[in-house]
């Protein structure tokens, strides 16, 4: 037997996170100097999208918030109890190419791997952020329910982390180029000329531009095309929507998705802070499985 791990930048919902059993390891952000544990076991979705919108109204209003790291010692204290109780692991890590937790990790698996030489701890990088991490737990819970082991389901998943897309347009350019992904001098002229960048994870597990298009209008617009020429067999995928404070417009894009195509199951969840904090208020992101990020436009 084996338990399912994953950080809060998973962006799993708690009824969710209940429902599958998952564990989740809480990045804590500061907010005006207040730590804020990023998430709350706890909270209904409709708690959680007015928490969501209390943090993102803090941003909007010029909140200063720190991100750090989970440190390796919390990873060793989190994932002990399972090993002492004679039970596996598997981690789905936020991606090595956008956070440095996926290497806190390693190191804590190494150290434990000495304490617990009997037992099997399987990190897998997501090479992405939110519900593409979030979605791979899931599917590990489902396959471990029709009986398979951690290492096959191990192999697997990190083999649908490079299908696993996620696609993402903000509302504001000044939140990238607060944290280094466009100069301020591009993100004022952006925002004067009303530009709106899709962003994507890449093969590498970094955020890159893909497209840049003017208007929110044809942002979303192009998000749904994207995820509908793209998605392979949706009737058998779980995709997801996350968004930072605009949940009217999330609705409208899952009714566009839906109606174009039929998938097992769409989850809507407002965007986690850790992540969130960098791509800003009204950022909405989609996260589905396609042939590869090789994305045809």
């Amino acid at each position: 037997m084996f338990q399912v791990f994953v950080d809060s930048a998973a962006n799993i919902p708690a009824t969710i996170v209940k429902e599958y059993g998952i564990h989740v390891i809480s990045f804590v952000n500061m907010v005006n100097g207040e730590p804020l544990v990023c998430f709350n076991p706890d909270l209904t979705e409709e708690q959680e999208r007015e928490e969501g919108r209390k943090y993102y109204d803090a941003i909007r209003q010029g909140a200063e918030v720190k991100t750090s790291l989970i440190s390796t010692g919390t990873f060793e204290d989190e994932f002990r109890p399972v090993l002492e109780a004679g039970e596996d692991i598997i981690y789905f890590s936020l991606s090595h190419g956008i956070s440095g937790n996926y290497n806190a990790a390693r190191i804590a698996v190494e150290e434990l791997a000495e304490e617990f030489p009997e037992r099997k701890i399987r990190l897998v990088d997501s090479l992405n952020a939110s519900l593409a991490q979030g979605i791979l737990g899931i599917y590990a819970v489902e396959m471990r329910e029709k009986g398979e082991d951690i290492d096959t389901i191990a192999d697997r998943l990190q083999e649908y982390a490079h299908k696993m897309n996620g696609l993402f347009t903000v509302e504001d350019l000044k939140y990238l180029s607060r944290t280094g992904r466009l100069s301020n001098a591009k993100a004022f002229v952006g925002n004067i000329l009303g530009i709106k960048p899709i962003l994507k994870g890449s093969k590498e597990g970094v955020i890159v531009a893909f497209q840049k298009v003017r208007t929110r209008k044809r942002s979303l617009a192009t998000i749904i095309d994207l995820v509908v020429k793209n998605i392979e067999n949706p009737e058998d995928q779980i995709i997801g929507i996350a968004h930072a404070d605009c949940y009217e417009e999330s609705l409208y894009v899952m009714e566009q998705i839906q109606e174009k195509v039929k998938v097992r199951r769409f989850i809507n969840t407002s965007y986690d802070y850790c992540t969130g904090s960098h791509v800003g208020p009204g950022t909405i992101a989609l996260f589905f499985m396609a042939k590869d990020r090789e994305l045809d436009q």
